[in-house]
């Protein structure tokens, strides 16, 4: 056999292995992680967390890039002016959420905000976890509210309209017979007082217990008006 014969038997087999070798790692590639990209660090400004049918299931998203009210997958304007996340339910409906944030104003007060909540089914927020402060006063308390049956589609038909109006119909919308009402708070007030509050189906407070910011601990029962019918501790004679 001669040189030339040699050396082109060579680098077929070397062209074969060298094929062979590639195969076997692209499909250990494809079969370990497909689709799959691994990064250390990555900058974004929103992602939007989707089911194979391109139902949206969750938002993470910046301040400038975060999304209105979406029900059954339309979106609908909605200015939150925060940054966070947002959680969709099955059909692609808002359900709840995380929202955050904090500044120092111009004139040297600091505003601050973290709100984490769950909505009842095409409805609002029904429990809450919720820390802030605002004139130099902090807050921080979980709240479990009542939520009316409000259609959604007059919401988001309120939504549609001009500013004005669209506040005005929220507030028809949302009162009388339709207000929402907070049943439970537990949690430390603007005053300092740490205080757990039981509330009827009226928004009345029922049942008060607290400790005020001197240390005053207290336990109050209220009738259906916001008298006092029970008291503890009881009133010196």
């Amino acid at each position: 056999m001669d040189r030339t014969a040699l050396t082109q038997r060579m680098l077929l087999v070397y062209s074969a292995v060298l094929t062979i070798v590639l195969c076997i790692t692209l499909v250990r590639a494809s079969t370990a992680s497909p689709n799959k990209t691994s990064f250390d660090e990555i900058d974004v400004k929103r992602i939007n967390l989707v089911e194979p049918d391109g139902t949206v299931r969750l938002v993470i998203s910046d301040r400038a890039h975060f999304p209105g009210l979406i029900v059954k997958g339309k979106e609908y304007p909605y200015d939150r002016a925060t940054a966070g996340m947002v959680f969709f339910d099955d059909e692609g409906t808002e359900d709840g959420g995380l929202i955050f944030g904090g500044m120092t104003g111009k004139d040297g007060k600091v505003k601050s905000w973290g709100h984490l909540s769950f909505d009842q089914y095409m409805g609002d927020q029904v429990l809450v976890l919720k820390a802030g402060e605002e004139n130099g006063q902090r807050y921080s308390g979980i709240q479990v509210v009542d939520e009316p049956d409000v259609p959604m589609s007059l919401v988001t038909d309120a939504l549609g309209l001009p500013p004005d109006q669209r506040q005005a119909r929220m507030r028809d919308l949302l009162s009388g017979k339709n207000k929402p009402q907070e049943r439970i708070y537990l949690g430390k007030k603007q005053d300092r007082t740490a205080a757990l509050e039981l509330r009827d189906a009226e928004g009345r407070d029922r049942v008060v217990i607290k400790v005020a910011a001197d240390g005053t601990p207290s336990m109050q029962f209220l009738d259906e008006q916001g008298k006092v019918i029970g008291n503890l501790p009881r009133e010196a004679r």
